[in-house]
């Protein structure tokens, strides 16, 4: 699973760097972004935090023009468009990628709905030693690329609209980051990771007029893998509240 993970690019930065239009500082209502703002550098996401994703989707007022990437905000933990209310039933944070697919919450989303989550890395626990009370305590590490990049994680997303249909009620933009089989040396730490999507998959997992390849499903190749390095972190990360650099810190 995946359900901490650090980001530290600001969404202006980054619709620059990958050329898309920055709908996080400029929002269009008519296109349905209207998440709140992204906090600024944020070393402790949590689920329910907005966060930054890539979509690519044409222009509302143009629909035959070419898609665009965009940058916009939203929930972290998708909400399907058929929920009743925001916050009843599982907090859907995760999706595995094999079997998204089948399932009533993502079936939608993984035929037309795809995004990327961009990030500099994610956290993951490992069983460590007992205590001294004996109880069992969980090791914190960060996985992140070894040349200091950037990794976009696959993702869903999905519009809820309120079912009270007040004039003023907003639709609500949420995502599920995939996760796969982990790979490589990263099985020491997990069984799952998130599944990362390179540039070169890009067009064909954001194609919003196309289903996507089954083969953007599968685990990640194992040159991917070995690019990420593996650091155990302080335990600050275990506290949501905490939130600074000095979580990525290695022990």
């Amino acid at each position: 699973m995946c359900g901490r993970y650090a980001v530290t690019t600001d969404p202006a930065k980054l619709a620059a760097e990958i050329d898309a239009v920055n709908e996080v500082e400029s929002p269009d209502t008519t296109d349905l972004d209207t998440a709140p703002r992204p906090p600024g550098p944020n070393y402790n996401v949590a689920p329910t935090t907005t966060v930054m994703t890539v979509v690519k989707r044409h222009d509302h007022d143009e629909p035959e023009d070419d898609a665009k990437l965009r940058v916009r905000a939203m929930r972290w933990g998708l909400v399907p468009p058929w929920a009743k209310e925001v916050g009843k039933g599982p907090l859907l944070f995760n999706a595995r990628a094999e079997t998204a697919g089948e399932k009533s919450s993502f079936r939608s989303s993984v035929r037309s709905k795809r995004c990327l989550v961009p990030m500099d890395g994610w956290y993951e626990w490992k069983k460590g030693p007992a205590d001294d009370k004996g109880k069992p305590t969980k090791i914190p590490y960060f996985m992140s690329p070894t040349d200091g990049t950037r990794l976009f994680m696959a993702g869903l997303w999905s519009v809820w609209h309120p079912k009270d249909d007040a004039e003023d009620s907003s639709p609500l933009l949420s995502c599920s980051i995939l996760t796969t089989d982990a790979v490589g040396k990263l099985t020491d730490v997990h069984d799952r990771m998130p599944l990362i999507m390179p540039f070169d998959q890009w067009d064909a997992w954001l194609d919003p007029d196309h289903r996507a390849p089954s083969e953007l499903f599968a685990p990640p190749a194992a040159d991917i893998a070995a690019a990420i390095e593996i650091r155990e972190v302080a335990p600050l990360v275990n506290r949501v509240a905490n939130n600074g650099p000095e979580l990525l810190e290695p022990v």
